[in-house]
């Protein structure tokens, strides 16, 4: 049975709308570079999130672990919460893995390193900006591109 058990990761696509005097509407996506002692995907660009913890009986479990996530690790507060995909990989060190990506509108707060063994910086880059960067895995473009999609068509 234990060639099915897998860690469950919640990765967060916090938008907002870009905030500057430019009048483009075009929402930005905050990324963090993963710290260069992660073990999975160092020193790349990722989403903020981690893994499933809830106590038992615990109602809204990705819903609450993403939003704690996302405080912990940049000290951004998410708004709504909402299902974009999910899938599963093996990490670098060979744990299987889970990963369920939701799309966080932005309440509040200023995006900042909070724990650097986790996150080295804090992003926020519109989608073209994304694509641009060269040290973006393929899947966490398609994670965000996903979650713009969904956002757009609400």
């Amino acid at each position: 049975m234990d060639e099915y058990t897998h860690v469950v990761n919640v990765d967060g696509v916090v938008a907002r709308e870009r905030d500057d005097d430019s009048g483009d509407d075009t929402p930005e996506f905050l990324v963090i570079e993963r710290s260069a002692e992660e073990d999975h995907a160092a020193g790349l660009l990722g989403l903020p999130g981690g893994k499933l913890e809830p106590e038992p009986g615990a109602d809204h479990a990705l819903e609450s672990t993403v939003r704690r996530e996302i405080a912990e690790e940049v000290g951004v507060t998410a708004g709504e919460v909402a299902y974009v995909c999910s899938g599963t990989f093996e990490t670098d060190t060979g744990h299987q893995c889970l990963n369920v990506v939701t799309r966080c509108e932005y309440e509040g707060g200023e995006a900042r390193v909070r724990d650097p063994e986790e996150v080295a910086a804090v992003h926020w880059l519109t989608l073209d900006e994304l694509r641009a960067r060269e040290d973006v895995p393929a899947f966490t473009e398609t994670y965000v591109e996903r979650a713009a999609a969904v956002r757009g068509s609400e």
